[in-house]
């Protein structure tokens, strides 16, 4: 938290949003995503604003960019003031002229936002193209090469001639918040930057935001569902549910005393980076990973004559996981942690070494060998948007393994209502399709579909890295649950160490395909002896940030 709060009292705002309220479609479940919403912004502050998804945090800053969904989505009434304009009432030519100029924005998924099909410099160019400036071709890729500089990204002249999906995560979401800062905006709203990245990564992120915050004296309003994150940048909080704000104050106030019962109810949700000592599994194992090689990409020149490149996603990988235990395996994007549960599964191929499943070799089986052990080795996937056919009814996803496998249709359906009870939904659930669920039901609902197989091994690669403090919280408990109930192995793959302190057993640590510690998750958090665990320890945002013990009414 910065000493930029103590000041703002004296500066006018940048940003004035005076009784705002946006309103939905007649069908909609609530008449106004945002109502009555008023707040501030200063320069050179952070701004953070906090909530659950559809609380209307997005939709504020949709709002403030003139980005709503019209006519079906529009502001029905209230002021939106940006200097001496009101944004609300002006047409859209002209917030085109403000829109990037002088306010910028990033968005949460930078695949989505740029355009696969053009180099990031072309892309660049036509920011400056858009808003007519008067400047000469050497001139803007002269401030192209500055741009990507600036935002801490390598070799600025072969990022600016790499198409967008060449780049990792952390180094396109560099190149969105170059794209927002390249006209040198006032005000910078960041919706949800840092959400799918790893701790290192978003430490770098966050860290750069408030660097060029401070340098260009700018207004941030920074959208987040991570307390950590607002732990660890804000200057200001205010916190939003059903589209109002039921609680702002300083960052201090509203991290260390919160007032509002749904503040605290979020806070609480938060999970602690302290592992707790847990005494050591001693059951069968289900699954013993040894020697495990995979590789991505050739040596051998493409069509186009460029050499190719090997990748070891998976480098003498060794693990195993014992009937009621859970092993976290953890590291930044492209360590591959994905890669070994999906090698555990036979999504992927390996190249060599031994996939023991209850004393059976896996990987030396045919498609046909291991299509009846499949069923006993289940995976809940990361996106529960794209995880679930969205031209099937629930009832069909769910029934769907057992009936291949030979369960009756009957049966299966008897079943898919016990799963749907124990995962918190209810039975006519199945008679709906997926886009009648929020992300958290449609997480519960992939976790029935696992479940609907009775495995004996649960894959969960990312399972709660998009979803809402308190609703992660909820799927992790029943998690927990169905791991004690059913005596289930777990590999829960995830980037949030947090998340990992709470519910994992052990934890084994990945770097670049190799597995560089390995442990009980108590001494690997309290006693970390490599220094990579060390650094992604040390990139928690937040870390010193102490939950407090809230007293609810």
């Amino acid at each position: 938290m910065s000493e930029t709060t103590n000041s703002v009292a004296n500066k006018d705002p940048i940003l004035s949003v005076v009784d705002l309220s946006v309103s939905l479609p007649p069908r909609a479940d609530r008449p106004f995503a945002v109502e009555n919403v008023s707040f501030d912004v200063y320069p050179g502050e952070i701004l953070c604003i906090v909530g659950e998804s559809g609380s209307g945090k997005s939709m504020s800053s949709n709002a403030v960019m003139g980005l709503l969904p019209k006519p079906h989505v529009k502001v029905s009434s209230g002021q939106i003031l940006f200097e001496g304009q009101d944004l609300a009432s002006i047409s859209d030519k002209q917030m085109q002229r403000i829109r990037g100029s002088k306010i910028g924005m990033i968005f949460q998924e930078p695949m989505t936002a740029l355009n696969p099909v053009m180099k990031v410099n072309k892309q660049l160019e036509e920011v400056f193209n858009s808003h007519h400036l008067k400047l000469s071709r050497k001139e803007v890729k002269v401030k192209i090469i500055e741009m990507l500089d600036d935002v801490g990204l390598p070799d600025p002249t072969i990022i600016g001639d790499s198409y967008p999906f060449e780049l990792s995560g952390g180094q396109r979401q560099r190149v969105m918040i170059a794209m927002a800062l390249a006209l040198q905006p006032k005000l910078l709203i960041a919706d949800e930057p840092t959400t799918a990245l790893d701790v290192t990564t978003q430490a770098q992120i966050l860290k750069l935001v408030a660097q060029l915050q401070e340098k260009r004296n700018m207004g941030v309003i920074f959208i987040t569902h991570d307390f950590g994150v607002v732990a660890e940048i804000a200057d200001r909080v205010i916190v939003m549910k059903l589209g109002k704000i039921v609680e702002q104050g300083t960052a201090e106030q509203v991290l260390n005393r919160p007032e509002h019962p749904y503040t605290k109810k979020l806070i609480a949700t938060v999970p602690s980076l302290s592992a707790k000592k847990k005494a050591p599994v001693t059951s069968d194992v289900v699954v013993s990973v040894r020697n495990l090689f995979k590789t991505y990409g050739s040596h051998k020149k493409s069509f186009f004559g460029k050499v190719g490149r090997v990748v070891h996603a998976a480098k003498d990988v060794n693990l195993e996981i014992r009937k009621g235990e859970t092993l976290g395996l953890v590291g930044e994007s492209g360590s591959g942690k994905s890669t070994v549960g999906r090698c555990i599964i036979r999504l992927h191929d390996s190249d060599s070494g031994v996939i023991d499943f209850q004393g059976q070799d896996i990987l030396s089986l045919s498609q046909s060998q291991m299509m009846p052990l499949r069923q006993h080795i289940q995976m809940i996937f990361q996106d529960p948007y794209a995880s679930l056919n969205p031209r099937r009814k629930i009832g069909d996803i769910i029934t769907e393994g057992p009936t291949i496998h030979g369960v009756s249709k009957a049966e299966s359906w008897k079943k898919a209502e016990e799963l749907l009870e124990i995962v918190g939904l209810d039975k006519y659930a199945l008679k709906r399709y997926p886009h009648e669920f929020s992300g958290g039901q449609r997480q519960r609902i992939g976790i029935a579909r696992a479940l609907a197989m009775s495995p004996k091994l649960l894959i969960a690669d990312e399972a709660v890295s998009a979803l809402d403090v308190s609703v992660q919280a909820q799927v992790l408990e029943l998690l927990d649950e169905i791991k004690t109930k059913m005596d289930l192995a777990m590999l829960f793959v995830t980037h949030d160490l947090r998340v990992a302190a709470q519910v994992c057993d052990k934890i084994a640590v990945m770097k670049l395909g190799e597995i560089v510690e390995y442990g009980p998750t108590y001494d690997v958090f309290t006693n970390p002896q490599h220094e990579y665990t060390k650094s992604l320890l040390e990139a928690v945002p937040g870390k010193d940030w102490i939950v407090p013990d809230l007293v609810f009414d």
